[in-house]
Parts: C-alpha cells; structure tokens; sequence
C-alpha cells in the first residue's frame, strides 16, 4: 500500500517513509491509497484475540511494506502490563443501559496520547531502518498538554532519535506541566512559549517546511519527524481502538452483529475523531459521529455552517488540550469528502493561512453533516456534568470527557437517536484535579498532590502511580520563550547554531 499527500496526489510513498517523513514537503499529509475492508468474518475472528492481536491484525493491513514479525516486535513493546494498568489496554465502563465510557487513559502518562504514542516509536525506528541511512531522527512536538508528555514518555531514551517538545506557557494544566518539566531521559527537551497551542503548532510546522533548517539537518546526518497526529504512525494505533472496542462489545453480548454504535469525542485536533472515521469506512458499523468541543468551539461553527473561522477569540478553559483553533486532521477528511480533491485542499488551507478562514462547497457540506453532528459547552456546564455524572452514576470523568458527556445528552434530546453510544474518554480526573475537585465539591487544598489525595478521598478511585511519584522528580525544563524565538531554540537544542 502506498501513501500520497492530501495537497499532491502524485507524491506517493511507502508507509515507512510517510511514518518516518511525518509530513509531505509541500505541507500536505500523508493518507493511504486505500482504506483495507473488514468483513463480517473478520470482524468475527477478531472477537476473540486480545487488544495486541487485533492490533497486530488492523497493522498488517496498512503497513505492507513491513515484515509480520516487525509488526509484531511493535506491538509487543508497546502493549503489555508494564505499561498498561488494565489487560484490555483500552478499559469499557457501563454508564447507563446505552452508554459506554471508553477509558483510553490507562497507560503511563494516563491519557488516550499512549495509546499512539507507546507504539509510535517502535513504527518509527523501524521506518526509519528502511529509508534512511543511519540518520537521527528529530521529533519536533507541539502540545496543549498531553501529546507532549506522552511523547517524551514514548521517546525517551530511544536510540537514534531526539525529542523536542514546545507547550503553551499558560496553557496546560499543572499536573500536565510538571510532568514535562520532571522529564527524565538524556534524548529529550522540553520549552514553553508565550502563546496558546496554535502558536506553537504553527511555528513547529513553519520549522518541519524551511528549507535553511532542512539542509543543516542533512548535513548533520539528521532529519525531522513528527509525533503529532500530523503523523500516520500516530492516527493508525488510533483507528485500532475503536475496532477493538466494537469487538468488545460483540464479545460482551452488549450489541448484536451490524448494530451501528455512535461515537462521542472530545476533540480539538481532530486526529481521534477522525480515527473512528476511518474505522467506519473500513466496515466497523459505527454510526453518527459526535465531535465535542468546549468555549473554543471552531469545530461546532464549521460543522454547522460549513465554514471554517480561526479568527475568534481564543478562550483558555479547564479543558486545556482541546483549547486550539486550527485542526490539523480535518484535513484529511475534507480529502476524502471532497472525492480527494487536492486542489480544493490547497485553496481552503491557503485561504485559512492567508485571510484565517474558508467555507466548503454545499455538496461538502451536506456530506459532513450526514456523518457528524457537533456541540460545544462552556466551563460551567463542564464542571455541572462532571458534578452530575458523579452524583447520578458515581463515577467520576475529567473536564475533556465532561465535555463530550454533554455535547451526547444534547444530541440525544435534540435527535431522539437511541442507538448506544461509546464515549471516548480522553484522560483520568486526576490529571485536572483542581477542576474535578471544583465541580463534585469539598475544599480544594492549595498543593497539587494533596488534591490528588483529596480527590482520592472523596471518589474511591486509585490515584495513579505515575501521577503521584511526580512529587519527588526534580524540575529538569524550565526554559519559556517568544513564539519566534522556537527556531533558534531548535538549532540550540540540536547543537546546531
């Protein structure tokens, strides 16, 4: 199978090199030629393996240009207890008599990002074998919050690559900020940047596509890659899940063969959403899909409207990792919604570049909202669901998965739709303790880990491990800079000035 970009259909690439690359030159990304087809027999035969094996299966049908025994060397190393705290890897909660938390959030930095990013650099060194000649591969990380930890985790320590990992200053959480600074690893660094998410996703993009900073890599015998969603390494382990998850709904006795499940997720990127996009079209009978988003709700508008508007105010929320207004992997769906129009995709995304916005075609438009319905609730209805579910169902979510609760009960009054639904749940509560602490009541102690105790206290749920040994790591990253300023930390961290 090969890979084209989604701004240049005759640019064709291995998997390998579209892992390894992680964006084309010309800033298009890479989608497969083809998406591989699960029959019902198939569908079946996967019911009864574990996570890993679905994984190894769903792999194969994308990755053709690696061996069986490479990809299951990958999922090996990345699926087992040591990293996961469930045998499930991805745990189902029962909420109510139709909906399903899907907890993504049990792996070593305890948010969906590890679902990815535990595999992403086995997929990436094993690329990298194939296409390049022993160079160093230059991870290059934007993060509201969560990639950034999950890739520093993934990456650390992993021979022949470097990892660099830019965070908004004031735009993540405290818990989440700690755990990039404390960082161990002697191939990783970690810098904040006056500015919110966009700006710092913008500036790692503008670095990936200059040419100047392209050729001292080459002559250095380097070369970047990226561990955002931007990367197929990254979404594919993504489209696993939610095939597993319907397996495990088959295996339960919970729905029948062909019974269409809606699927609700926060998102801001997109990369998740779009994964059980793309699970659907390879044949999961998946069925509306419901794109959550909090007070920065650019996604909801263009949903409804069919135009996309970056230009708003940019509200920092309690639901850090979704606070961005430019969605990177919408464009890989508008790609296939558009028929694989390419030239479509360089007009709205230089549109969106130059002016800040762009609006679709109504034909595009009507095919988007046949799959998606979109919602958005603010911060105070965030901490009202969390009090809610918590109080109703004894069970407490964290203020991303809040969102997504919400956005499912206002689509279900709005549409009477009663299919079940699988909510993704993105992170543990005990990442925005503060905020979960807020919204189910009880004092809130000034110290961070004491609210992790508090929080412990009143919800009965096991504080985790990875969380709680935070305490005593020592502050490694410290640095926070201007927004143009990330090249020249770039060329400084690569010992390249």
């Amino acid at each position: 199978m090969l890979y084209h970009s989604t701004r240049n259909k005759q640019i064709q690439v291995s998997s390998a090199q579209a892992i390894t690359q992680g964006i084309s030159k010309e800033g298009g990304l890479f989608v497969p030629e083809s998406l591989p087809t699960i029959s019902t027999q198939q569908l079946n035969q996967l019911i009864a393996m574990s996570y890993a094996e679905r994984a190894e299966w769903v792999f194969s049908q994308f990755l053709t240009d690696f061996t069986s025994e490479e990809i299951h060397d990958c999922v090996k190393n990345a699926y087992h207890a040591q990293k996961f705290h469930s045998d499930n890897i991805a745990e189902l909660s029962l909420l109510s008599k139709d909906t399903y938390m899907l907890e993504l959030w049990h792996g070593p930095t305890c948010a969906f990002k590890d679902m990815a990013l535990q595999i992403l650099p086995y997929l990436l060194t094993t690329s990298a074998k194939k296409v390049t000649k022993d160079k160093k591969i230059v991870i290059l990380v934007a993060t509201s919050g969560d990639t950034g930890k999950a890739a520093l985790e993934g990456f650390k320590d992993v021979a022949g690559t470097q990892m660099l990992v830019f965070y908004p200053e004031d735009g993540v959480s405290a818990m989440q900020k700690r755990q990039m600074t404390t960082q161990e690893g002697e191939n990783v660094a970690v810098c904040a940047i006056h500015g919110n998410f966009d700006d710092a996703q913008t500036g790692v993009k503008q670095i990936f596509t200059n040419p100047e900073i392209a050729q001292k890599l080459e002559q250095h015998q380097m070369m970047f890659s990226s561990a955002n969603s931007i990367n197929w390494g990254r979404l594919l382990p993504q489209i696993v899940y939610y095939v597993s998850t319907y397996c495990e709904l088959l295996k339960d006795e919970q729905i029948q063969m062909g019974e269409q499940v809606n699927v609700v997720v926060p998102t801001g990127n997109f990369g998740n959403i779009l994964a059980a996009y793309y699970a659907k079209k390879m044949g999961v009978p998946l069925g509306k899909f419901i794109c959550a988003s909090n007070a920065n709700n650019v996604l909801t508008d263009f949903i409804k409207t069919g135009t996309y508007n970056r230009i708003r105010d940019f509200h920092a929320t309690i639901s850090p990792s979704m606070d961005i207004l430019i969605s990177s992997n919408l464009e890989r769906l508008l790609y296939d919604l558009s028929g694989e129009d390419e030239e479509k995709i360089c007009e709205w995304f230089t549109q969106l570049n130059h002016t800040g916005a762009y609006t679709v075609d109504e034909g595009l438009k009507q095919r988007l909202q046949q799959e998606f319905y979109a919602g958005c609730c603010d911060d105070v209805q965030t901490k009202e669901t969390i009090q809610r579910i918590f109080k109703t169902y004894s069970y407490v979510c964290d203020t991303h998965t809040a969102v997504a609760v919400k956005v499912a009960e206002d689509y279900k009054r709005e549409t009477n739709d009663n299919r079940k639904m699988i909510i993704a749940s993105t992170a543990s509560p005990y990442k925005f303790a503060n905020s979960v602490l807020e919204a189910i009541g009880g004092e809130i102690p000034a110290d961070d880990y004491e609210q992790l105790d508090k929080l412990y206290q009143l919800s009965g749920l096991e504080i985790p491990k990875a969380l709680a040994e935070l305490k005593e790591k020592p502050v490694r990253f410290s640095e926070s800079v201007d927004r143009n300023e990330m090249q020249r930390v770039v060329l400084q961290m690569l010992d390249l000035k």
